[in-house]
């Protein structure tokens, strides 16, 4: 189908190169069967692709956006608010040495998820708090995960999670610019910051 000429988005994906800078890993599909794949959103995706490439058993990881209407976007339309996108990252990981679990505590624990629209100084609902499951078993598992922090939250007096769970959502590649943008720019923005409360896992008391 033809868009209009005044629409956001547009029909073919973003290019962006095919090579992971840090782990020298492809960044588009196909990967390898025996993979899984998570996305996160937790406010600007420089820092948060970084965090999430660190980790032992992610395979490759790529930044996009994800939660909105808009097919294949811009960075610049994504900002403008218009597309009800968020920032994310899709991690791609081998769930034999790394478990999905371990994937959600560096989540909680490495951004704010109660602030709804925005994530410290920056503003907007691109920076706001989603994850992607990818299952309905996987969903079930976050909302567990989110629950259980949502408590530890509260008994340090801090307000409720408003982070977004979706079992589905179309992953779109940001610019190549914004890939592995923290290695590319060692001296970049990075806006992650916890909120020191520790996210206990399922079967840990």
């Amino acid at each position: 189908m033809e868009m209009s000429a005044n629409a956001l988005g547009r029909a073919m994906p973003m290019p962006v190169t095919n090579r992971h800078a840090v782990l020298e890993r492809r960044i588009l599909p196909p990967f390898p069967e025996s993979f899984e794949e998570a996305v996160f959103g937790m406010g600007c995706f420089w820092g948060v692709e970084r965090l999430f490439w660190q980790m032992p058993g992610v395979w490759t990881t790529a930044a996009g956006y994800a939660g909105g209407v808009t097919p294949n976007p811009t960075y610049e339309e994504v900002c403008s608010g218009r597309t009800g996108h968020a920032e994310v990252v899709r991690v791609i990981f081998d769930s034999a040495t790394l478990d999905y679990e371990t994937l959600l505590t560096a989540f909680w624990e490495h951004h704010d998820p109660t602030q709804g629209a925005r994530q410290g100084n920056d503003m907007g609902a691109q920076y706001r708090s989603l994850i992607v499951t990818g299952s309905k078993a996987r969903k079930q598992v976050a909302e567990a995960s989110r629950a259980r922090y949502a408590q530890a939250l509260s008994t340090r007096g801090l307000g409720p999670i408003t982070t977004e769970i979706l079992v589905a959502a179309p992953f779109y590649y940001a610019e190549d610019y914004h890939q592995q943008y923290l290695e590319k720019n060692p001296a970049g923005y990075c806006g992650l910051k916890g909120t020191g409360v520790v996210c206990v896992s399922a079967g840990v008391g």
